[in-house]
C-alpha cells in the first residue's frame, strides 16, 4: 500500500468512527417540540443570526412574528427585505419596531419602560397563538437588565406557550435565569469591529 493510499485508508477509518458517533446522537435525539434560543455576548450578529433563522422558517411554511424591542428605526435593511417577503406570502410574518431607540439616544427612562411594556404585551398575544412557529424577541434582554419588564412572568410566559413554538430572544447580557431556561445558548464574541477603526454603520451591513 502507498503513502497516499495508507493516508487514504486512516482518513476512511476516522470519517467511519465519526459517523457511527452522529448517527448515535441523531438517533438518540427523537424529542419534536419548540425550543427557546438567546443569541447575546457582545459581539456583531445577534439579530443578523436571528433574522436568519427567520428565513428557514418561513422556508418551511411556519407563520412568524417579530417584535423589536429596543430599535425604533424602520429604514433596516432586513426589515425591508422581510416585508417584501411578507407582500408575497400574505399572513406568514408580522412585523413590529416597538422600540424607542436605544436608551442614550431617549434619554427617556419612563418613555423606554412604557415602549417596552407595549412591545411585551404585542409578544404575549404571538406566545399565546399555536399558529404562530417563530417568535424573534430582538433587543428583548436589555428590558431586563434596565427593569423595564419582570423576568419571572416572562420566563412563566415563555414556558406556557405552544409545545411547538419556537423563540429566539436577542441582545447583550441574557440573565442567568434566562440562560438556564433556554435550550441552544450562542454568545456572540467581539474580536474586531470596523467602528472602533472609525468606519461608520454602513447600510447592507450594520443596518
Amino acid at each position: 500500500m502507498s503513502e497516499e493510499q495508507s493516508k487514504e485508508a486512516r482518513h476512511h477509518a476516522r470519517m467511519e468512527r465519526k459517523k457511527a458517533v452522529i448517527d448515535e446522537k441523531i438517533a438518540a435525539a427523537q424529542i419534536e417540540r419548540g425550543v427557546l434560543l438567546i443569541n447575546t455576548g457582545n459581539g456583531k450578529g445577534k439579530s443578523s443570526a436571528a433574522f436568519g433563522v427567520l428565513a428557514r422558517a418561513l422556508g418551511h411554511g411556519l407563520k412568524a412574528a417579530v417584535i423589536q424591542f429596543v430599535k425604533g428605526r424602520s429604514d433596516t435593511g432586513e426589515e425591508g427585505f422581510y416585508r417584501r417577503v411578507a407582500a408575497t406570502m400574505p399572513g406568514a410574518l408580522s412585523w413590529h419596531v416597538s422600540g424607542e431607540g436605544f436608551t442614550w439616544e431617549t434619554q427617556d427612562s419612563s418613555r423606554d419602560a412604557a415602549a417596552a411594556r407595549a412591545a411585551w404585551d404585542l409578544a404575549r398575544g404571538y406566545l399565546a397563538d399555536p399558529g404562530i412557529g417563530l417568535v424573534v424577541l430582538d433587543e428583548m434582554t436589555y428590558a431586563f437588565k434596565y427593569g423595564w419588564l419582570d423576568l419571572p412572568q416572562v420566563l412563566a410566559t415563555l414556558a406556557a406557550r405552544p409545545a411547538m413554538q419556537h423563540v429566539i430572544i436577542t441582545g447583550r447580557g441574557a440573565p442567568e435565569a434566562l440562560v438556564e431556561a433556554a435550550d441552544t445558548v450562542t454568545e456572540m464574541t467581539l474580536v474586531k469591529h470596523a467602528f472602533k477603526a472609525g468606519v461608520k454603520a454602513m447600510p447592507g451591513v450594520e443596518f
